[in-house]
């Protein structure tokens, strides 16, 4: 993983991210609603449902929406349907980006996606293009600040809960997981005293691109602009 500091990139949008809180809950109640009708509305035996309330947490949802959305899902008749898509593609400097959408209208997010691309420096591509250049991992973000074990300690406590590596950054410890191992390694480190101050399943980078400056902020508005769309769920580069 080295090279590939995800906790730069969380901090870097975060407060954007923040500005645009409503259409993110809105975003996460349809990953909850699609979680829910899949596997039914109890977390506790529903894996994927667990993520995606875990996800609301971290991300303050009141529990009413979370509640809302499970609730949809389970009431009588059809309901809605989404169909998960993911798009990949290039964009500035020749960055690789995954783009995965949740959608009730594959048109209409195809052309968004694609007008995206087109309009901020990137390019589209088939199915398959960079796929391969991503490993999908569990990730922890765990702040160093208070923390009084030392490198070597805390390495060892990862590797001992099921972790399969570790970056260790000036502020904070990067843990990386298989994504089976995800739930239980990030539960064990709660259950060791750590607060965890991020926790996702994520796609990783095998390899990563350095931009230039220019590059980077042409790179930035096309991420912008694909997380404003009511259907992108997550984007994924493979910037530094």
């Amino acid at each position: 993983m080295s090279g590939h500091s995800k906790w730069n990139n969380i901090q870097g949008r975060k407060n954007a991210q923040d500005a645009k809180r409503g259409k993110i809950f809105q975003k996460i109640s349809r990953e909850i609603y699609m979680a829910a009708k899949a596997g039914g509305p109890d977390p506790s035996i529903n894996p994927a449902l667990r993520l995606m309330v875990d996800k609301a947490k971290s991300a303050d949802m009141p529990n009413d929406n979370v509640d809302r959305a499970i609730k949809k899902a389970t009431s009588a008749g059809e309901g809605e349907h989404y169909d998960e898509i993911t798009y990949e593609g290039y964009g500035p400097g020749g960055v690789a980006i995954l783009v995965h959408t949740l959608t009730d209208n594959r048109n209409r997010t195809a052309t968004n996606v694609r007008v995206a691309f087109t309009r901020n420096g990137g390019n589209l591509g088939e199915t398959g293009t960079v796929n391969y250049m991503f490993d999908r991992k569990g990730y922890i973000a765990i702040e160093r600040e208070g923390l009084t074990v030392d490198e070597d300690t805390m390495f060892e406590d990862v590797l001992e809960a099921g972790a399969e590596d570790m970056e260790i950054l000036p502020e904070v410890f990067e843990i990386y997981t298989a994504p089976e191992d995800f739930v239980s390694v990030r539960d064990q480190l709660e259950a060791d005293g750590f607060t965890l101050a991020q926790a996702e399943l994520t796609m990783v980078p095998q390899t990563t691109v350095q931009l230039e400056a220019d590059q980077q902020e042409k790179l930035d508005r096309l991420v912008e602009k694909l997380e404003d769309d009511d259907d992108v769920s997550e984007v994924y580069t493979s910037a530094e």
